[in-house]
């Protein structure tokens, strides 16, 4: 009897991630997708002391606006820059953010 491989996934078939990332291509929406799930990570990519003494956060034109409410963070922060950027960019993908301001 000749058998043949059952395949459950078709060539058409997508999984629902690829789906997802296909529609907000689609309606160009993959951008402020990518900002939005940025800026909820932050406690978590940050931890929770950097955290708790942060404000708002926001991106206009892929520049992270950042309030500290701590002076010597704010320094410590500017500091690091390119790596709070590097963990952004390993988190979310490159080009969200270019540029990061503590305010």
């Amino acid at each position: 009897m000749d058998k043949k491989k059952y395949n459950p996934r078709k060539s058409d078939i997508s999984t629902v991630g690829e789906a997802i990332n296909d529609l907000l291509n689609s309606y160009r929406l993959k951008g402020r997708f990518d900002e939005a799930k940025l800026v909820s990570s932050w406690e978590r990519l940050m931890g929770r002391t950097i955290a708790n003494r942060t404000g708002k956060i926001f991106i206009k034109k892929q520049v992270l606006f950042v309030e500290i409410n701590s002076a010597p963070l704010k320094h410590e922060l500017n500091l690091s820059k390119s790596k709070i950027i590097d963990i952004f960019e390993r988190e979310i993908g490159h080009g969200v953010i270019e540029e990061i301001i503590f305010l």
